[in-house]
């Protein structure tokens, strides 16, 4: 049992949490292997995420699993990349599934390899109906593709009188991203000391608390998953009000 998990307040949980996986090339490195390696031993660390967020009933997890600036790496590692995941998903949709968790991916999915898309609609079916949880995987994604493409959407629904531009308010312009049917992120979490947001949900984290660890991806753990929860919960979130006006509320 963990000592960090029986510190968190069921009540007062983040609804929506998102992580940065970061750290994987230096893991390896200083390893003296491949950038490739990190990757690989980086699969136990997003299951403890998963199963973090499992134990204790964080509805959506969203994972940035590969950017859309990632498609400039060298071959090698992209190729790699794109075979390591087709082998996760195979090798964890069952679990998924045995969750309860509903999986979705959000990003330029047209520019993945075919079996890759493949594999990932393969358990996006598979978990459709399953409410216990939402695993966001963000794949070929890049925050600010994701808000040109909602401006020029709506720009056409506009052009075909679809929509009245005197309508457009924050919750129309939401219904054009990829995240419309999730809530806004509570907390962001990037690993491996670098603090920047890497074109990632810039929209969506427009009032989330963020966290940037020191910790390698590779070694991301439950319990540090659980102490970034209990930091979460040690914060005040005002949303531009003052700090008396939220007591009053």
């Amino acid at each position: 049992m963990s000592l960090i998990k029986d510190k968190i307040n069921s009540e007062n949980l983040p609804k929506h949490v998102a992580i940065i996986m970061d750290g994987n090339g230096r893991w390896a490195k200083s390893r003296g292997e491949k950038r490739t390696f990190g990757h690989k031993n980086a699969i136990d660390a997003v299951r403890n995420a998963i199963n973090a967020c499992n134990e204790i009933n964080i509805p959506y997890l969203t994972l940035y699993t590969f950017s859309s600036e990632n498609w400039n790496r060298p071959p090698e590692e992209v190729n790699a990349l794109m075979s390591l995941l087709v082998e996760t998903l195979l090798l964890e949709a069952d679990e998924i599934f045995s969750k309860g968790l509903r999986m979705h991916v959000i990003g330029n999915i047209e520019k993945l390899p075919p079996l890759v898309k493949e594999q990932l609609l393969r358990v996006v079916e598979l978990t459709k109906d399953n409410i216990k949880g939402n695993l966001v995987l963000a794949l070929s994604y890049g925050s600010q593709n994701e808000i040109l493409n909602a401006v020029k959407n709506i720009s056409v629904d506009v052009k075909e009188g679809k929509v009245d531009i005197d309508s457009i308010d924050q919750k129309l312009f939401e219904s054009y991203l990829y995240t419309k049917d999730f809530p806004p992120v509570d907390l962001l979490i990037r690993t491996s000391g670098e603090i920047r947001i890497s074109n990632f949900l810039l929209w969506q984290i427009a009032y989330a608390e963020l966290q940037f660890l020191d910790v390698l991806w590779p070694d991301f753990t439950k319990d540090i998953f659980f102490q970034c929860i209990v930091d979460y919960q040690n914060k005040e979130r005002r949303y531009g009000l003052t700090g008396d006006q939220i007591k009053i509320q």
